[in-house]
């Protein structure tokens, strides 16, 4: 692996190179917040895809195209006189430091070399210090967060609004257990969950369409409070299961194009016993 001074001149190099494209590119000349948007959220997804996959060849380069949108939202900023890169990072390091009081004192916010502090009787009497698991670092970093100057005004107010639903709903089960509203036993969700199903089963007998979406939501909603307290993360769970849906249905297309039949024209029978083959061959 390489030294942190050869890490620094790898960061500089692409700042430059940065820089030379902002001025010489036709393209990047011509980008704004606006335009870059939806091209980080794809890289971002890509992203995903890399780390679902594992896909370590493809996770450096992802993170390198992630990286560079950074770097480019931070050249704009320069160029308005808002902020740029160093401000960035400066901003980020003192947020993690004053989140971290168990492992550095809210003085050494904006410090250019934060010293660890020791675990001694002045750490233990300070407020949030007592963090020794990881549970008790986020709820720490919950309840610090409200006391921030330009932090969040309530607990649900840090849950971006753009987040797909199926992450949104885990986000925001996660916050409000941080400040302790969260089932007692984690075995008490079960009850909640049939009770949302059997609700949902009668709305969608009466075909009330409203009322039954309105139902479906609050069924999901408990399913993945039920993931979350059994320590699960439910939109990897469901990628799994897209992914393993994907394959066995290939599976069943290729067979179709080697026979010359289109997938129209086999029958439900046909296709549940390829399905059950690709689940063999998974084995």
């Amino acid at each position: 692996m390489h030294t942190r001074e050869e890490q620094m001149k790898a960061f500089g190099r692409l700042l430059d190179v940065l820089d030379q494209l902002r001025e010489k590119c036709p393209w990047d000349k011509k980008q704004t917040n606006e335009s870059l948007r939806p091209n980080t959220i794809e890289e971002t997804y890509e992203l995903c895809d890399a780390l679902m996959n594992d896909d370590r060849k493809n996770i450096c380069k992802e993170l390198g195209d992630v990286l560079m949108h950074v770097m480019f939202y931070a050249k704009i900023g320069s160029e308005t006189g808002d902020f740029d890169m160093a401000d960035v990072c400066n901003m980020q390091a003192d947020k993690l430091i004053f989140r971290h009081p168990h492992i550095y004192h809210p003085s050494q916010v904006g410090a250019e070399d934060p010293k660890p502090l020791p675990f001694g009787e002045d750490t233990e009497k300070r407020e949030f210090a007592d963090a020794k698991t990881s549970e008790q670092v986020l709820q720490n970093w919950e309840q610090i967060k409200l006391k921030e100057k330009d932090g969040n005004k309530t607990v649900l107010s840090g849950v971006p609004a753009s987040l797909p639903s199926l992450i949104k709903a885990y986000r925001i089960q996660d916050k409000a257990r941080n400040v302790g509203f969260d089932w007692k036993q984690k075995e008490d969700v079960w009850n909640k969950v049939r009770e949302e199903l059997e609700e949902l089963e009668i709305e969608l007998q009466r075909e009330d369409k409203d009322r039954s979406t309105n139902e479906l939501g609050d069924f999901l909603f408990s399913v993945i409070n039920a993931a979350r307290l059994y320590k699960l993360n439910p939109d990897n769970a469901l990628e799994r299961t897209n992914q393993k849906f994907i394959k066995r249905f290939d599976y069943i297309e290729q067979h179709s194009i080697r026979a010359g039949r289109p997938l129209t024209e086999m029958s439900l029978e046909e296709m549940d016993a390829l399905w059950n083959e690709a689940k063999q061959n998974e084995k």
